[in-house]
Formats: structure tokens, sequence, C-alpha cells
């Protein structure tokens, strides 16, 4: 294994401590999950998690729908409703008028509502991680 010069050894090592702490740090997970058609509309199913210690009791995200072609379609919220603390729910939304198919990305602008006994100031949205397992990107 090759040695470190001495004056990367303390760099080195505060990099491997943050590292850890940045990956365990509390946050609110949203991942779009799947979009079905229904009648004249379109449903929108999520997989949210609380990561934090706490159980957030209300949480409603102001959400931007984009077509295909990166035009705003519409400004909607999205209430989650309450979320326990280290356990997923699924959210499904039924918009209505709204192709799936034209459906190009989500705009999550930020936490509308976020209530709930002992969370940090955040809560809902420091270190929100957003996914998406369809091929409509979500980002924040």
């Amino acid at each position: 294994m090759p040695h470190l010069p001495a004056r990367l050894c303390p760099l080195v090592l505060a990099a491997s401590l943050a590292a850890p702490a940045l990956a365990e740090t509390p946050h609110v997970s949203i991942e779009l999950n799947a979009l079905d058609p229904v009648e004249g509309a379109c449903q929108l199913s999520f997989v949210v998690s609380n990561g934090h210690q706490a159980d957030i009791d209300q949480s409603v995200y102001e959400a931007v729908l984009f077509d295909t072609e990166g035009r705003v379609d519409r400004l909607t919220l999205f209430d989650f409703g309450a979320l326990p603390a280290g356990r997923p729910r699924v959210r499904q939304f039924v918009v209505p008028a709204l192709d799936c198919a034209a459906l190009g990305r989500v705009l999550i602008n930020g936490a509308e509502t976020c209530t709930g006994s002992d969370l940090p100031a955040g809560a809902c949205t420091t270190g929100l991680a957003l996914s998406s397992r369809t091929d409509v990107e979500v980002m924040g």
C-alpha cells in the first residue's frame, strides 16, 4: 500500500470522517415510482420516507409539472400527509386532464407545510432526496 505524504494524512482523515456523517444526515426522500393513466387523468405514485427520528404529522409539497417540451403545465400541491419516522409510505395522486405520456418533469418547489413535534428546522426540505423509477425526471 502506498504511503501518503504527512501533510495529506489530516485531510484524508477529515474526509473519511465527514463522509459517513453526510450519508447519515436525516432527511425526507421522495421517489416517483409509477405513472398510470386513469380515465382522463394520470395517477402518480410516490414512495416517501422520513429519515428523521421524529414523525412528520403533516407534509405538503408544492410541485410544478412540466410537459415533455419543458413548458409548465401546472402548479399543484401534493399532500403526503403523516410520515412516520423510519418507515416508507406510498402516496398516490390523480392529476385530472393530464396525459401521463405528456409529463416530462416534476419540480418539487418546496414544502408548503411541514409539521411535527421535535422536528429540526427545514426537516422536509434540508437534504431532500428526489428520484424517479420512471422516465419522468424529478428535481428540486
